[in-house]
């Protein structure tokens, strides 16, 4: 694992320096991945990498973690509270319907959107911190936290992720502390995919796992397929 950390380093400065940036601006959520992804980017870039915390009706715990997260790596991090500018989009909206996931996933477009507003103001490029867990499901939000230029952890599962983040001495709190997407309050991944990373992991190496929950997975990354993929483009036949 330890190679692999300086394989993605150097990936990184590989790719920045492709795109003529300087370096690196990603989200601090006060999760292991959006952590793990801060230590790689530390390293890749010291003086050059930027982390944003971003609370839009959060919990107080999660930005107390991002800012723990920081003083840990020595980050350089800014603050940008959403809350606001959530409240003030659902009042423009005229639809009545409320869809609990539909105003979720607001979320994390206005932070993509706030990420990429720094991005080009610096001349970096957006980290995602999707790991390959929930890239498979496709348990991220499109155009949200999947709008980003580069995806460093989406080749490792929530297993691995947690092995780099012993590594990277990410703080012991932010290792073992539940996933959440902070989509809405006392919400975790694994109560709202309906199965543990344990399982989850176990199916994306082994292909095995309880019959309900391997069907449960399969019909997750079926449906989530347009999730990976660019937009269709239609093609005239002359």
């Amino acid at each position: 694992m330890e190679k692999t950390i300086n394989e993605i380093v150097k990936w990184l400065k590989d790719r920045v320096n492709e795109a003529n940036a300087k370096g690196v601006v990603f989200g601090l959520s006060g999760g292991i991945d959006s952590a793990v992804v801060a230590a790689l980017a530390k390293k890749a870039f010291p003086e050059n990498s930027l982390g944003i915390i971003m609370p839009c009706h959060s919990n107080p715990i999660d930005e107390e973690h991002g800012y723990l997260v920081a003083e840990t790596l020595g980050l350089k991090v800014e603050k940008v509270d959403l809350t606001q500018t959530y409240d003030i989009l659902l009042k423009s909206i005229p639809l009545e319907i409320k869809n609990k996931t539909a105003l979720a996933n607001i979320k994390p477009r206005l932070r993509m959107t706030t990420l990429y507003y720094y991005a080009q103001s610096l001349g970096y490029l957006v980290l995602g911190p999707t790991n390959k867990s929930e890239f498979i499901v496709g348990y991220f939000t499109k155009h949200g936290d999947s709008g980003v230029d580069l995806l460093p952890i989406a080749s490792f599962t929530k297993t691995q992720i947690r092995q780099m983040a012993r590594l990277l001495n990410i703080p012991k709190i932010i290792i073992e502390k539940p996933p959440t997407a902070g989509l809405w309050e006392n919400q975790t991944d694994e109560e709202e995919m309906g199965f543990g990373y344990d399982v989850l992991d176990m199916y994306i190496e082994t292909k095995t796992g309880p019959e309900n929950l391997v069907k449960k997975i399969k019909d997750m990354e079926s449906r989530s397929e347009h999730k990976r993929k660019m937009p269709p483009i239609f093609i005239p036949n002359n």
